[in-house]
């Protein structure tokens, strides 16, 4: 199993095969747009414009379930993540990465990582790092600054 086994709905409601991020370097992160961490949101961009020509992508994933810091709609979120950082990188629609309704994607970043931090999801911004065969090789904490991903992004491109 990989994360090329999974969809998910795009912040428009199309849903993505993630099939057709094969052969990738990934970053999948749990997002938010209320949150002291929320200026992550500009690192992030920086590392997509950086590196998006050799084949590095980020997927967004606003969630709501820490202290209601994403509480729009998935329209309000994107335009706030446009507007407010320029996103141009792929945001999905809003959903959950802990407890029984917990997206199916982030079960499997969990459990491919569950030896740190107890295999749950602490906060916003918690990042995961794949590489061109999907398999999940670095998971980062919410305080964790983008920039400072770049050797192991570098090391996978």
């Amino acid at each position: 199993m990989s994360v090329y086994d999974f969809k998910a709905n795009d912040i428009m409601g199309q849903e993505i095969d993630f099939k057709k991020y094969e052969g990738k370097v990934l970053m999948i992160v749990n997002t938010a747009s209320e949150c002291g961490l929320t200026p992550q949101f500009e690192g992030l961009e920086e590392l997509y414009q950086e590196y998006k020509e050799q084949g590095f992508e980020i997927l967004g994933f606003p969630c709501n379930q820490f202290a209601n810091q994403d509480s729009g709609s998935n329209e309000e979120i994107k335009e706030f993540c446009q507007l407010n950082y320029g996103v141009t990188f792929k945001m999905f629609e809003k959903i959950k990465v802990n407890g029984s309704e917990a997206h199916p994607l982030f079960n499997y970043l969990k459990k491919e990582t569950g030896s740190l931090l107890g295999g749950i999801i602490k906060w916003n911004f918690t990042k995961f790092l794949i590489d061109r065969e999907g398999n999940v090789v670095n998971r980062y904490a919410p305080t964790t600054e983008p920039e400072k991903t770049k050797a192991d992004i570098e090391k996978l491109l």
